[in-house]
């Protein structure tokens, strides 16, 4: 029997759509016919969530996820999913208060990294993943080393996220610098890349680069698929 998929989502809209098709179109590719996933969506105004960041009112936010985590809870999800990077860095809390799990974007990423062989990663998101040390420290949990861009790239980045990608807006300078700062990482030694923001793969796909990028979207989805359908590889 298909669980149901809980999704915390709206953070950004843009990123929390291509979740919702890549669920579906990963369930239809397994189960054929007309299949689509069973899910629950609660979705944020992001201007609120994003707000409370610039602060650094990370409790607030915490009690803004739990409470969505535990309305998809009580609505019949099986399990959730935080369908953004950043908020991870209060995963713990929301798990701690409501009884289905968190499906975490970390550990399923480094499940991907793992399964290249691969144990050093650059990690490209917004400021707040790549510099508050819990994205990069959870993939030490797994002996997996993190790289960041310098601090010009990582603004960057952070400002191509807010400003572009979680408007729908897509320049090609953009996408050529942010593929320059991913072959920097490259020459000083990250054998991967963790498109470590849900916007980013709207830009950047493989075959933009020459060294494995980790969509951080398609893993998660993948992996709340797998959990819903109960496959294992």
């Amino acid at each position: 029997m298909m669980k149901t998929i809980g999704l915390i989502g709206g953070m950004s809209w843009e990123s929390t759509l291509e979740y919702y098709r890549l669920i579906n179109e990963l369930v239809s590719e397994k189960l054929g016919d007309l299949h689509s996933a069973k899910c629950l969506i609660y979705s944020f105004d992001f201007e609120e969530i994003a707000r409370e960041q610039e602060k650094g009112n990370w409790k607030r936010l915490a009690e803004m996820l739990i409470n969505s985590a535990k309305k998809l809870e009580l609505a019949g999800a099986d399990f959730v999913l935080i369908c953004t990077n950043t908020m991870h860095k209060v995963a713990k809390e929301v798990q701690e208060k409501i009884s289905i799990q968190v499906i975490s974007i970390i550990d399923a990423t480094a499940e991907e990294i793992k399964k290249k062989g691969i144990s050093r990663v650059g990690l490209l998101g917004t400021l707040f993943t790549m510099e508050d040390g819990f994205y990069s420290q959870q993939l030490a949990e797994h002996r997996i080393e993190t790289l960041i861009p310098e601090k010009q790239d990582r603004e960057f980045v952070h400002r191509v996220i807010f400003d572009e990608l979680c408007k729908g807006i897509f320049k090609g300078e953009s996408k050529r610098r942010m593929v320059e700062i991913i072959e920097k990482l490259n020459k000083k030694g990250a054998e991967g890349v963790i498109l470590g923001c849900t916007e980013i793969p709207l830009l950047i796909k493989q075959e933009d680069v020459s060294i494995p990028i980790f969509d951080t979207t398609f893993i998660h989805s993948k992996k709340a698929v797998e959990l819903a359908l109960e496959l294992s590889e």
